[in-house]
Parts: C-alpha cells; structure tokens; sequence
C-alpha cells in the first residue's frame, strides 16, 4: 500500500473536491500491522462491543471495520480474542473511536488497529448498536463501500479507490 503522504501528493485534485479527506489526528496504533487499508465496513455502539464480535465472525475480505464507540474511554471495545478473531476471518483493520485492551498482544497480530487508549475493562454485552450505517468521528464521515487507507502519518478516507 502506497503511504497516505503519497496518496495525498498524487491525489490532490480530489482533496479539493470533497473526496478524499483526513481524519482528525485523534488516534493511537496498536495493531501489528502499522499500514493497512480497505473498503470500510461500520458500527455505531456505545461501551457493548456485541455487534464488533458479530461483525469481526464475518468474512472480512480485507475490510477496515469502523466502530464510532461515541469516544468512550471507559471499556474496552476490541481486546485479544476478538483481534485474533479479525486475523482468523480476513479483515485488514479496525480503527475505533473508544479503548481497546490486550494491547501487548494485539500488537504481535498482522492486523490494523488504531484507537483512542487502552482500559482493561471489558464492555457490556447487551447487542445494541446500528451495523452499516454512516458514522461521524474525527471530523471525517465514514461511510460503508468507501475506502480507508491507514499509517503512522494518520488515516485518509476516499469515496474512489487511490493510487499513488
């Protein structure tokens, strides 16, 4: 994947038109995997991470799930099990707008993952949340079927495909 410095360079045209933007540098890396992209699947959830095991058990066919946990730093959202279980089913990333656990090992996964911190409480577990629908953090609408390309310079979000 081309660095997102240079997917800006080569793509500046479609920064103007509203297509390409930079989210807000917000985020923290966890993952293994420092660089990753993908079609971006989304969960909008509050401290219940129910619906990001539920997505995380489909094929993810090198998706980037999106989770909008309305920036709760109180539990944590993704935490070893479920960083395994993206690998196991194909996604390439998670960037999630809340705390994740397990740092130390999630770190060790071939997976993306950027997140506000870390706290070592689980969440809840009641199965409520909205699945594909157009989340708002980082000053950045992510919306599903759109792109989302990520490193350690930040995370740019496209509504077309980017080569450098």
């Amino acid at each position: 994947m081309p660095n997102t410095t240079d997917l800006l360079d080569a793509n500046e045209a479609l920064i103007d038109e509203g297509k390409v933007r930079i989210v807000a540098p917000l985020f923290r890396d966890y993952g293994g995997n420092i660089e990753f992209s993908g079609s971006i699947a989304t969960l909008k959830i509050f401290e219940d991470n129910s619906l990001v095991r539920e997505m995380l058990s489909e094929a993810g066919n090198d998706r980037v799930l999106v989770v909008d946990g309305g920036g709760s730093l109180r539990c944590a959202l993704l935490g070893n099990r479920l960083g395994e279980l993206a690998v196991k089913n194909g996604w390439a990333g998670l960037v999630i707008y809340g705390a994740i656990r397990d740092a130390s090992v999630i770190a060790k996964l071939p997976l993306g993952v950027k997140a506000l911190n870390t706290y070592p409480l689980k969440s809840l577990k009641r199965g409520l949340g909205d699945k594909n629908i157009p989340v708002r953090f980082g000053e950045v609408t992510f919306t599903p079927g759109e792109w989302l390309y990520a490193d350690l310079d930040g995370i740019v979000v496209s509504s077309v495909p980017l080569s450098a």
